[in-house]
């Protein structure tokens, strides 16, 4: 079992919950999930999900992953404009953050 902020991801029964509700994904979007979360706290590069979620080493579409993020995170309620919960490190990746980022300052 997987618990980073308020998300909950069982691999065992592919299930996932947000606080006490469960969230039924799809089984992209789970494996996606799973690879966020299983790091949290890490970016993770889109070639390195591209290989880990859909198992190919080339990009069918250039979409594919910010299609299946924007589903996540309305499934999630994460906010898709200020995302709390996975957010995009431009050029490098996403991350599951293991805590809410505060937007508008910056990062030390």
């Amino acid at each position: 079992m997987w618990e980073v902020q308020d998300v909950r991801l069982d691999p065992s029964t592919r299930r996932v919950w947000r606080g006490a509700d469960e969230v039924v994904l799809s089984r992209k979007e789970f494996d996606l999930v799973h690879a966020l979360i299983s790091r949290a706290g890490e970016i993770v590069t889109r070639d390195e999900l591209m290989r880990e979620v859909w198992h190919t080493s080339f990009w069918s579409s250039s979409k594919t992953i910010d299609v299946h993020l924007g589903w996540v995170r309305r499934k999630l309620g994460d906010d898709t404009r200020r995302p709390t919960l996975i957010t995009t490190i431009r050029g490098r990746g996403l991350r599951f953050e293991v805590s809410t980022p505060v937007h508008g300052r910056a990062s030390v």
